[in-house]
């Protein structure tokens, strides 16, 4: 049996958010609060209609990647194989053998702009669509890009598990390092392309902000009592996974190990979260990596802007007695970027235990909560030891991940 000791670390990471490309410019931005939303403007998002979110600007292409590979990929392939690259250099993974390295997207459903833009284009001459079309509106796709771009030979897959994504694919990424599946394993919280019909779905679900916001900056706005749901936010980020034994042979430099992970299903179809279930999962992590609640000096939660959402997560927070732990909103400064959301912040945690500063929680005028211990509107300084990131997504599916920092 494998002893906790041995357990996964974080080798490399890659980033990209409205706030920038690559880990330097996003902590940068986080840690000053610098927040892009507007209405949105990219093909496919409006129909007279004004939904607010926050988008990426054009991404830069590094020389060492062919730009002729990317003009037939999706924005979600071509922001996937950015971010695997800048994590796949801080890993020094060209040092691997190929067919030991393992790529786990965490994600379904990623292109439905591009999708239906494509479908809009040849609605009236079907026969002329493009034969690419036939491999390029699965989410399979991003693999293909991503192993073909760096030599990966090694298993690979996607998973599914709506907002949760991100962070169930880190979690299934721990246990295939923990069995021997792979020796190091990429996670990649891909980036779901939202088309004008998810948009208008989400806000008719209520769980969205509404089109039309009269002030796009203070629309999103987790944990606070004038919260009116959440904001898509453009994201992805990747995260490479190696047994410690694995990291210490190669010489690299590790961020966290993972200690601790979680994640349970409490039956329910309809977008209800469960307060015992976000409960249980905190508890069922904490216990696996050996930590009271009082040893938790940082967390990382769901924090969507959702009026049940996020009272129920606080509630849960609350009565696990993580009162005392700094708490601070990731989605506030970049929105939510739901498959990706889970990966995105675990890597916000890391740059910010790094960098011991903590950003800020933006538009947090009149939190829900006076019994949490939230970083207010500037960044503050922290030494992380011990955090914890949770996410939560539709269909009842609730994850949490524990880490200890490593200096």
């Amino acid at each position: 049996m494998i002893k906790q000791k041995d357990f996964p670390v974080i080798t490399g990471l890659g980033i990209i958010t409205p706030q920038g490309q690559g880990k330097s410019d996003v902590l940068k931005e986080l840690i000053a609060g610098n927040s892009y939303f507007s209405t949105m403007k990219r093909d496919g998002r409006q129909k007279n209609s004004s939904f607010v979110g926050a988008e990426i600007a054009h991404p830069l292409i590094p020389k060492e990647l062919p730009t002729s590979t990317f003009r037939t990929a999706s924005l979600s392939s071509q922001l996937a194989a950015l971010v695997v690259h800048e994590a796949w250099q801080e890993a020094k993974c060209d040092e691997i053998k190929p067919n030991s390295i393992g790529l786990i997207i965490g994600g379904t459903n990623l292109q439905q702009r591009e999708n239906m833009l494509l479908q809009e284009k040849f609605a009236e001459k079907p026969h002329f669509i493009k034969p690419y079309y036939g491999l390029s509106f699965m989410d399979s796709d991003i693999i293909g890009l991503c192993t073909e771009l760096f030599n990966i030979r090694g298993t690979c897959f996607t998973v599914g598990g709506a907002s949760a994504s991100g962070q169930i694919a880190f979690i299934r990424g721990v246990k295939a390092i923990i069995s021997g599946e792979m020796d190091v394993c990429i996670v990649v919280g891909a980036m779901q392309d939202l088309s004008f019909y998810e948009l208008y779905a989400l806000e008719a679900l209520g769980a969205m902000v509404s089109s039309g916001h009269p002030n796009p900056k203070l629309a999103c706005r987790p944990y606070d009592q004038n919260r009116q749901g959440f904001v898509y936010g453009e994201s992805c980020a990747a995260i490479i996974l190696e047994s410690n034994l694995h990291a210490d042979k190669r010489g690299i430099s590790k961020y966290a190990q993972v200690l601790g992970w979680d994640m349970l299903c409490h039956g329910n179809r309809n977008p209800a979260p469960s307060l015992a279930a976000e409960m249980q999962t905190i508890q069922n992590c904490l216990s696996m990596a050996g930590f009271n609640p009082e040893q938790i000096d940082y967390v990382n939660p769901h924090s969507t802007g959702s009026l049940i959402g996020d009272q129920t997560e606080i509630e849960a927070l609350i009565k696990c007695q993580l009162t005392d732990a700094y708490i601070n909103t990731t989605k506030s400064i970049t929105g939510h970027g739901l498959s990706a959301a889970g990966a995105v912040e675990i890597v916000s945690t890391l740059l910010q235990a790094r960098a011991q500063l903590l950003h800020p929680c933006l538009n947090l005028e009149k939190p829900v909560s006076t019994f949490l211990n939230l970083v207010s509107n500037e960044a503050i300084r922290h030494i992380m030891q011990n955090a914890l990131c949770l996410s939560f997504g539709f269909s009842g599916i609730n994850s949490s991940v524990c880490f200890k920092i490593i200096e």
